[in-house]
């Protein structure tokens, strides 16, 4: 029972990987770790698939052996959530708290993804 949901979970993962490829506020790599994780419980062919992708494999590989992002890929995220963030705040008009709660949310995820250390391009 436990392998099929991270099966389940790991497929569901796997599907927002491809959505957030062509959609620009959705990421990508998140969901693909997380789905390699889940793989790495329930499907060893499925893992090893996420992990030998040409385009995705070495961003999952150097977070699994160095909890490292690329620096490329720390100012995309970052301009994605600014990038965000401003089409949020234009489009909805939040009140103040919401706001500054959503940018406190992002300004953290932002420092986590800085802080990490760079891997290689």
């Amino acid at each position: 029972m436990t392998r099929a949901l991270y099966l389940v979970l790991g497929l569901g993962f796997t599907a927002l990987g491809v959505a957030g490829a062509f959609l620009p506020l959705l990421p990508t790599t998140v969901f693909l770790i997380l789905a390699a994780a889940c793989f790495a419980r329930s499907s060893p062919r499925l893992e090893g698939w996420i992990l030998n992708h040409k385009q995705f494999g070495p961003l999952v590989r150097d977070w699994r052996a160095h909890g490292a992002i690329p620096k490329r890929a720390k100012v995309l995220a970052c301009t994605g959530m600014a990038a965000g963030f401003a089409i949020f705040f234009l489009s909805v008009h939040p009140g103040l708290w919401l706001g500054l709660g959503v940018a406190a949310a992002l300004g953290l995820c932002a420092a986590f993804v800085v802080s990490r250390p760079s891997a290689p391009q």
